[in-house]
């Protein structure tokens, strides 16, 4: 009970630290950052990150090198290891050999039936990371992220994809393409690598990207939603064409959806027609339409369209 009331002191104290000036919690910080605690060394970085007082850089280092010894025991889920690494990358520190280090970091812990890696958190935060460290050359920046677009944890290849992109070497479309074509990913990983190609390349990797629509699964769903993030004209054509060549109930709802987020007037006249005539699609039209964080005068247009027809005013309610 002392050691669980002493515990509860030791956060309560961290969280006051908030109400206090920046400069006065930089002492009881480091005395934090010292704990053997992981979850109080992971409240601590917090805090010096949120405080952006980067003067405790060096204790910040030296937790975290800590916390790397039988880290099992002394980081379960790797609470502090992950804090450290956001404050640290807050920070744009600039020594990759921290950062690559939490790459590598695999953390096996016992779970029921066998074990768990704990430690996917950690090597994604440490990869956009890494990509900061300027005195880094393109050519050994790329090498540690290609390694990791196999990882297990799709959290981890999402973050590799997006490091790649921020490298912005010339090899990091191609490296982006690669992974597309390849496929045999979670789609959520294809929809980075789309959307970091067409933010690489521009409009004109608008054809490339398009050709993954054609499938009409959930990849081509990622691929709808990297095309509509271009907030372009082409994007609405694109899609529209799409939209119009394509039978299936679920993949022509999430063409709607991608519609409405290109921004476009045209994409709203065309969604808006959809609702005035009383198509088929008229209720996922509605349901793009209100999933858009559209602005309000267009919620007023839409609910006056709707209004003395029970079916649509039902998707409209349904979805406001």
């Amino acid at each position: 009970m002392a050691g669980k009331r002493k515990f509860d002191e030791q956060l309560a104290g961290l969280d006051a630290l908030r109400q206090l000036d920046p400069a006065h919690r930089v002492e009881p910080l480091r005395q934090a950052l010292a704990s053997r605690n992981n979850f109080i060394v992971a409240k601590a970085a917090d805090l010096v990150r949120e405080g952006q007082l980067n003067e405790l850089v060096s204790e910040l280092l030296s937790a975290f090198d800590r916390f790397f010894d039988n880290p099992i025991k002394s980081d379960p889920q790797c609470w502090a290891k992950n804090s450290i690494s956001r404050a640290l990358a807050a920070f744009e520190h600039q020594d990759p050999e921290v950062f690559l280090r939490g790459m590598r970091h695999l953390q096996l812990e016992p779970v029921f039936g066998g074990s768990s890696d704990s430690a996917g958190t950690l090597r994604a935060t440490c990869a956009l990371a890494l990509v900061q460290c300027r005195r880094l050359p393109d050519s050994e920046l790329l090498p540690p992220l290609i390694d990791l677009l196999s990882d297990k944890e799709q959290v981890v290849q999402v973050a590799a994809v997006q490091a790649i992109e921020n490298v912005g070497a010339s090899a990091s479309s191609m490296l982006l393409r690669q992974r597309a074509i390849l496929g045999s990913c979670e789609p959520e990983v294809l929809g980075a690598s789309y959307a970091g190609i067409l933010r690489l390349e521009g409009l004109a990797a608008m054809p490339w990207v398009s050709r993954f629509l054609k499938a009409g699964d959930e990849a081509a769903s990622e691929a709808a939603l990297a095309i509509a993030g271009t907030h372009s004209l082409e994007s609405f054509h694109v899609l529209r064409e799409c939209f119009d060549h394509t039978a299936d109930p679920w993949f022509r709802s999430v063409l709607l959806s991608a519609i409405a987020l290109t921004r476009q007037d045209v994409a709203v006249t065309f969604l808006f027609d959809l609702v005035r005539t009383e198509s088929m699609q008229a209720e996922a039209a509605i349901e793009a339409i209100l999933r858009s964080a559209p602005p309000e005068e267009t919620v007023k247009r839409l609910e006056e369209l709707v209004k003395g027809n029970p079916r649509l005013a039902r998707a409209f309610a349904t979805h406001r």
